[in-house]
């Protein structure tokens, strides 16, 4: 009896649902993820490299605040109402009282942090204004996890979209009318009470409320299911944030707003080639793995993964690091010093890349204690490495940290992986001789201008791979069935056709 697709791991109809839910959050996440980035280029031209060091900082407190009050119970309140929806006004009544006292002790840790530091009076008063969504956002937090459990997704995402462009609005109002930094915080904070008083709305409006008294046995499974989480996050968070916190106290706030605007470049190139195509093949990847079983399968989607953005990652870099100046002049005269650190940081993206797909294997794995592990080892070493650079060669010292902790990270993780490098190696070398090749057409290009260098050195690149046999046959058969899940793919796949059957 020949096998039905539709329960093959990477087929049927459970995985094409899975891939348009998560197309749908990734939908919402292109869209405020581009309106944002397109709003930390005015808002750096609007306050200068000072203030914008101070709106860097400020936000790298608030980042690592929200991994403390979240507490990873997000992933565990959706899957344990998904399962048990009858239990969802207890679980909400179990969030709220928990997270509402982690709010309580992460903002006074931010605010002694920002004391610890050395930070000045008025960096120090902000933060205590900007932290207060803290507050706030919890309760939308917990409303649209509870709405995700429930595959509201649409609504979800649109509500998400809504608020950033409400958040935009209201802080460009704010700073229009002439109120600075504190105008932006508390637009910030006036969207943030938006968002979670319509989220709770549409909660109510599904029937769902808090359960009191609070159950004492859901919190503390909730507590103990979400602590490695917790744990998780607040070491990528730290992990990622702390170099804007180590500049702001060692080279002051100015040099903070160089580094700044070169992490917002890269977190935009990060958000949009990594983290929303893994967003969207997650499904597909958790289906491949069997627990105990065989997972060839599996090991081939991640190596190739791996690889293919590698493929992207490496003419990326090198396009960044000859036309920077071209790059970072969106922000404005101001900024013409963080060419210098994009140069160094683009390497930080493009090996941060490929270790998101890593990691996220090993999330399907259920390993991620060994990732928590190899990060914390990381954060250790970046730490230091800022310690030490930081006051010899100044700002561009933070970049250089994060290339070198990531590349470090990139190699501990892929060691835990069954990859022959011996044989991957001639087509490495293949690879490698493509990007040179790509790298001196754009500087070529590059003399007619920052665009023509781009463009026309990619496709010197694209058309190098394709020469070099740089993918194999069974890598443009799987890039094809990726393509067809991931969001857009079937836009994309009107105009490529290969003879390949997709059944997802």
């Amino acid at each position: 009896m020949s096998a039905d697709p539709s329960t093959h791991p990477l087929g049927g109809a459970a995985a094409r649902r899975a891939a348009r839910n998560a197309a749908a959050i990734a939908a919402a996440r292109i869209l405020s993820s581009g309106a944002l980035f397109v709003w930390q280029l005015i808002l750096g031209r609007l306050l200068g490299a000072a203030e914008f060091g101070i709106y860097g900082t400020i936000g790298a407190l608030y980042a690592i605040g929200a991994a403390i009050v979240t507490f990873g119970m997000s992933l565990i309140i959706i899957r344990d109402i998904a399962r048990a929806p009858e239990q969802a006004g207890r679980y909400l009544t179990a969030g709220l009282v928990m997270q509402t006292g982690l709010a309580l002790l992460a903002y006074l840790a931010l605010n002694g942090t920002a004391l610890a530091l050395g930070y000045d009076e008025a960096l120090r008063a902000l933060t205590a204004i900007a932290c207060l969504s803290l507050f706030l956002d919890l309760a939308g937090n917990l409303a649209y996890d509870q709405l995700l459990a429930q595959e509201r997704m649409v609504t979800t995402s649109l509500v998400e979209v809504g608020h950033v462009i409400a958040r935009i609005a209201a802080a460009a109002l704010a700073l229009a009318a002439g109120w600075g930094l504190p105008g932006v915080y508390l637009a910030t904070l006036a969207a943030g009470f938006g968002r979670s008083a319509l989220l709770w709305a549409l909660l109510r409006g599904t029937g769902v409320r808090p359960i009191w008294p609070l159950d004492r046995a859901i919190a503390r499974a909730l507590l103990i299911n979400s602590a490695p989480l917790a744990l998780a996050a607040f070491i990528n968070m730290t992990y990622a944030q702390v170099d804007k916190l180590m500049t702001t106290s060692l080279l002051g706030e100015a040099a903070t707003g160089q580094l700044n605007a070169a992490f917002v470049i890269i977190v935009g190139v990060v958000e949009l080639l990594s983290t929303t195509v893994l967003v969207a093949l997650y499904p597909l990847m958790s289906r491949a793995y069997r627990a105990g079983g065989e997972n060839a399968a599996f090991f081939f989607m991640v190596e190739k993964l791996a690889f293919f953005t590698l493929l992207i990652g490496l003419p990326l870099g090198l396009a960044f690091s000859l036309h920077a100046p071209a790059i970072i002049a969106l922000f404005g005269p101001a900024f013409e010093p963080a060419a210098v650190v994009l140069r160094v940081l683009i390497w930080y993206a493009a090996a941060t890349m490929i270790v998101n797909v890593f990691a996220q294997g090993l999330m399907v794995q259920n390993r991620q204690r060994r990732y928590v592990a190899v990060r914390t080892a990381g954060l250790v070493g970046k730490l230091l490495l800022n310690l030490i650079l930081l006051p010899r060669i100044g700002v561009v010292g933070a970049a250089a940290a994060s290339v070198l902790a990531e590349v470090g990270v990139l190699i501990a993780l892929s060691g835990l992986y069954p990859i022959d490098w011996r044989a991957r190696l001639p087509r490495l070398l293949r690879l490698g001789a493509a990007a040179a090749v790509a790298g001196l057409a754009m500087a070529a290009f590059g003399a007619f201008g920052a665009l023509a260098g781009l463009v026309g050195g990619l496709a010197v690149f694209a058309g190098a791979a394709l020469v070099g046999r740089v993918l194999a046959p069974d890598e443009w058969d799987l890039l094809y069935r990726l393509t067809a899940a991931a969001p857009g793919g079937s836009f994309v796949l009107r105009y490529w056709r290969r003879d390949t059957p997709i059944n997802w």
